[in-house]
């Protein structure tokens, strides 16, 4: 409990008080004064935070759905194999194993507007090629199918394990019921994988919340700002010019907003 409340509770606390100065690191912290709200106020009146709010509520709303229902439905499938669930384990457990960096250059390589497999294949069959990054159409979309493909097999590999713990003797009741495949799912898996929902749900969301590696390397929250994110913004303005009053007042919002986000996550999972 000690370990826990140095390392959480006292960097929160004192994140929460420089919020209300005007803390600089080279000045340090005896020229520090309390300016009470203005670092929040400049915060909200900027056109840019504003936007990075918007991507990354966005982001993370898209990107936790659809992990969680690709996430439920690969978990289900593989539960139902008679053969082969290890190998098909490992081999969709390797996007996971792959540091965020490793993953945003492979596929910067894979995606590259000159020499990358995906728009040499689009040339090949004859379709319209992209500038995947840099084209505001497509950069956010981009972003997203990458960290979904990174982080469905963690969705997966929670889901299956909930998976099982359902006792069979459910599935051959409501069988002898008549329930279908569907029926089963609906009123025998759900219910019993409900909890391991709310959580995997939680889990997600405060991690996509905090989307920095893959739109650093790619974009660096461009085209035009559509791929900036609340962690982009807190970097190139609160770390990279080391006022960390003002890099303070945007991690305190961006607490509060994963807070909101997972209270509904969950009670839409508890449902």
């Amino acid at each position: 409990m000690i370990v826990l409340l140095v390392m959480t509770a006292y960097p929160l606390i004192f994140t929460f008080v420089y919020s209300f100065t005007d803390y600089n690191y080279l000045k340090g912290t005896e020229q520090a004064s309390f300016i009470l709200f203005d670092n929040y106020t400049k915060l909200f009146k900027n056109g840019y935070f504003q936007q990075a709010v918007w991507n990354t509520i966005k982001f993370t709303i898209l990107a936790v759905v659809l992990e969680m229902g690709i996430g439920l439905l690969i978990a289900v499938f593989i539960n139902t194999l008679k053969r082969g669930q290890k190998i098909m384990r490992t081999l969709l457990l390797l996007p996971y194993l792959l540091p965020a960096v490793t993953v945003a250059l492979s596929w910067r390589m894979m995606l590259s507007a000159n020499y990358g497999i995906v728009n040499q294949f689009l040339k090949s069959v004859g379709l319209p090629v992209f500038n995947w990054f840099m084209d505001t159409k497509t950069a956010f979309g981009t972003i997203l199918v990458i960290d979904v493909w990174q982080n469905v097999p963690f969705v997966f590999l929670l889901l299956y394990a909930s998976l099982q713990s359902v006792s069979e003797n459910q599935y051959e009741a409501a069988r002898i019921d008549g329930a279908g495949f569907l029926q089963q799912f609906w009123y025998v898996t759900l219910p019993n994988i409900k909890g391991s929902l709310a959580l995997c749900a939680l889990l997600r969301t405060i991690d996509t919340f905090r989307l920095f590696e893959k739109v650093n390397v790619l974009t660096g929250g461009g085209p035009a700002g559509t791929t900036t994110t609340i962690t982009q913004f807190l970097y190139n303005y609160g770390i990279k010019p080391l006022d960390f009053g003002y890099g303070s007042a945007g991690a305190i919002v961006m607490t509060v907003l994963v807070l909101i986000l997972s209270s509904f996550y969950i009670k839409r999972a508890m449902g």
